[in-house]
């Protein structure tokens, strides 16, 4: 069983959060209604300013960059996490409506690639020219739970394509009038190429979006089960990607609405490249020199997606010139006990029985080196590359 110095829910937030007399009006607004939905005494008032924000955000769908500058310009991971939560159920709409309407979701696909020795890098298109199996897939699988007329981009697009700035276009599709020979409507994500450069492994980030026509009271995304489906879906998206002296493994993940769809993929990336770098250096660390011991600390970091970041070094005594280390990155809705718990099962799947917990917020770099500042043990740094 691991053993900790501290607990990993006591770390520290390593993340800067913008000032909040800096935010534009609008931001300020929806901060304020949000601040008062959490320290609300009652659920009654809760729920009103719930009902304040939603109809705040509602408007800045309509306004280009007004939901992105309040996204980023939120104050505290509690105020970011909600926003988050009300643009979800914003997303999801009245499921009871008695019109037809456009659902559009997004498929997260995890890409592991890599090189043969030899090979020169290659840049994978991103587009699926068989686009048509991959919804024959879905279609025999049952995967929207009834809901058959429904229609695949043929590419793999990258996050920028559903996120914060494109919701209020994407957003636009939600709600249609039923009549007679409704269509869905066409789907053009241009393709994110994937670049692949080197033997060592790397992780991408894709999503294949979407859209079902649903009738009312209906849920196409309720089954998030892909037992059924995902390995055909991984095998079929492999077979379209192939290139000569190249390895590819696709990880697709349930089809999700656009939100969370980008939240959950983001989750994936990280939680499989913290997979691929932790099972690489233990191996060798066991091959080499024995037991592991790994260190996980807080850092600030301005090329972090929110100024700050946990790190995750793994090391032995007997070899301290071999210790490697991993960043793992902190989205500002996300609390830290939740991703420091990732890692912590993670290296308890690989059966790393000391963990360290390193407390406070530490510097980016190393001064002694000028490499990304690691810990090896709970007294001692290093400043080996990540």
């Amino acid at each position: 069983m691991p053993t900790f110095t501290m607990s990993p829910s006591d770390l520290a937030d390593p993340r800067t959060w913008p000032d909040a007399a800096a935010a534009d009006a609008a931001s300020v607004q929806v901060h304020a209604a949000v601040a008062a939905a959490l320290c609300a005494q009652t659920r009654l008032d809760a729920d009103q300013h719930d009902a304040d924000a939603r109809q705040l955000l509602l408007h800045m769908l309509k306004a280009p960059h007004a939901l992105a500058d309040a996204l980023a310009s939120a104050p505290s991971v509690a105020v970011a996490r909600h926003l988050w939560r009300l643009l979800a159920e914003i997303e999801r709409g009245d499921e009871a409506a008695p019109a037809l309407r456009t659902t559009l979701f997004a498929i997260p696909v995890i890409l592991v690639t890599g090189l043969d020795a030899g090979t020169a890098p290659v840049v994978l298109s991103g587009v699926l020219p068989k686009c048509r199996e991959l919804e024959q897939l879905l279609r025999a699988a049952n995967a929207f739970d009834g809901v058959e007329m429904f229609a695949l981009a043929g590419t793999l697009c990258g996050a920028e394509a559903i996120g914060v700035a494109a919701l209020p276009r994407l957003l636009a599709h939600r709600h249609i009038e039923a009549h007679a020979g409704q269509r869905l409507p066409r789907l053009d994500f241009a393709p994110s190429p994937i670049e692949v450069q080197g033997r060592t492994e790397r992780v991408h980030l894709r999503f294949i979006a979407g859209a079902a026509l649903t009738p009312a009271g209906a849920d196409p995304l309720r089954d998030t089960r892909i037992a059924a489906w995902g390995m055909s879906f991984a095998n079929a998206i492999a077979r379209a990607l192939a290139a000569p002296g190249t390895t590819l493994l696709a990880l697709p993940r349930a089809p999700q609405r656009l939100v969370p769809a980008l939240q959950s993929g983001r989750a994936a990336q990280r939680e499989v490249s913290a997979q691929l770098f932790a099972s690489n250096a233990i191996r060798k660390l066991r091959a080499s020199v024995g037991e592991p011991t790994a260190v996980i600390s807080a850092h600030r970091a301005i090329d972090a997606p929110a100024g700050g970041e946990l790190r995750l070094s793994l090391s032995s005594p007997f070899a301290p010139r071999d210790a490697e280390g991993f960043r793992c990155p902190l989205h500002p809705y996300e609390p830290v006990r939740d991703v420091a718990a990732m890692l912590v099962a993670l290296l308890g799947d690989c059966q790393v029985a000391d963990i360290r917990v390193r407390s406070g917020v530490h510097a980016d770099r190393d001064p002694a080196t000028g490499g990304p500042l690691l810990f090896k043990d709970a007294d001692t740094r290093t400043g080996a590359s990540c």
